[in-house]
């Protein structure tokens, strides 16, 4: 049922699985929708029955075999047919405040996708340190989604697409939802298409993180061999991973190579001199260290783009150069560098652990 009169009608639709604990929290961010449609796809606890509670549309399906395409096509088909504008919005996803009267005043009707501000980690104090432009904010018509995971949303015509910073969605991710369905699909994916870049660089990014070290070594190089394997960031990463992969293999001039490769590639980008002072940190070479840290703090914008680590941007380098000083003896540089990083991090025992230590150290 439609609830109010704009200029645009504005549904938020979903696809679920036991996700009971983070309904109360989405649906306060998106009852202002003039339409919510969930496709439940084989819940086991109380999902369906709380999202009914609070009069939301639920439709349940099993779609076998799993796909995400498949599902989020399925929950954009209940969409009713009126609605002018979408948003594709997991339930561990929140829409801060305000977002409905700014996107009917952002939207025209020549836009069919709109980009928003996106912040896929949230740090302890609920601050973002990963951010980049989403893009499941979409016209009702003309859209479809593709790829069996890591699905993305394809447009049957001329896209339009808008960018603003006033619409942002948190990411709360349950970090205890298994992701062993990744693998296979990014799999079957290649297969469907050997010459998506995009989903060759998941694949071996993938093979990684299951310690599949040769795989994702093959597949990332495989990546930068593609002719439409154009985008830098996403180029540098799969250098990246393949030193880390080599690292793991502790073959450490291969990985000294590669990263090498991934900072030149996108000499902008912090990610690429962490990795290699982490690099030089495991191997105790602690001048190094320095280098690459004080090489990374140099680069002062903050890329909003998925392919950004954590790590590049919180507290560790400030960890690892309080570390380096105080190996070097340099126990000023040392202690103003801890503090930097507890700043960061404050409840940190083994910081606060290693300010005590650094705190008894001669001064030479």
């Amino acid at each position: 049922m439609i609830k109010k009169k704009h200029k645009y009608k504005i549904a938020v639709y979903a696809i679920a699985k036991n996700e009971e604990k983070f309904v109360d929290r989405w649906y306060e961010s998106v009852k202002d929708a003039d339409e919510i449609v969930v496709l439940d796809t084989g819940s086991s606890d109380a999902t369906v029955q709380k999202l009914q509670e609070k009069n939301v549309k639920v439709y349940e399906k099993i779609i076998e075999p799993w796909r995400f395409d498949v599902a989020r096509n399925y929950s954009l088909d209940l969409v009713s047919k009126d609605i002018d504008i979408c948003i594709c919005l997991d339930l561990d996803e929140v829409l801060l405040d305000g977002w409905y009267e700014k996107l009917v005043n952002i939207w025209t009707k020549d836009v069919t996708r709109l980009r928003y501000i996106y912040n896929w980690h949230m740090d302890e104090n609920d601050k973002p340190d990963v951010t980049f432009y989403g893009e499941k904010i979409h016209a009702r018509k003309g859209y479809k989604w593709v790829n069996p995971v890591h699905e993305i949303l394809r447009y049957d015509g001329v896209e339009i697409s808008k960018v603003t910073d006033d619409i942002t969605i948190n990411h709360y991710p349950d970090r205890e939802k298994p992701r062993s369905s990744y693998l296979p699909l990014l799999e079957l994916a290649v297969k469907e298409n050997p010459h998506d870049d995009r989903n060759v660089h998941y694949l071996g990014r993938e093979y990684m993180y299951y310690g599949k070290w040769n795989e994702a070594i093959d597949t990332l190089i495989y990546h930068l061999s593609l002719p439409s394997a154009t985008w830098k960031d996403e180029r540098s990463a799969s250098m990246r991973f393949i030193a880390r992969c080599y690292k793991n293999m502790k073959r450490y001039d291969e990985a000294r190579l590669w990263l090498d490769k991934a900072m030149k590639e996108t000499p902008y980008l912090r990610d690429p001199f962490i990795e290699r002072a982490i690099l030089e940190y495991l191997l105790e070479n602690w001048e190094k260290v320095e280098y690459y840290c004080l090489k990374a703090l140099n680069i002062t914008s903050h890329e909003k783009s998925y392919i950004n680590e954590i790590f590049s941007w919180d507290y560790t380098v400030y960890d690892l150069l309080s570390l380096s000083y105080y190996n070097q003896k340099e126990k000023l540089l040392a202690l103003r560098n801890i503090d930097k990083a507890l700043a960061m991090k404050p409840n940190d025992e083994r910081l606060q652990k290693n300010r005590e230590v650094i705190e008894k150290m001669a001064q030479f």
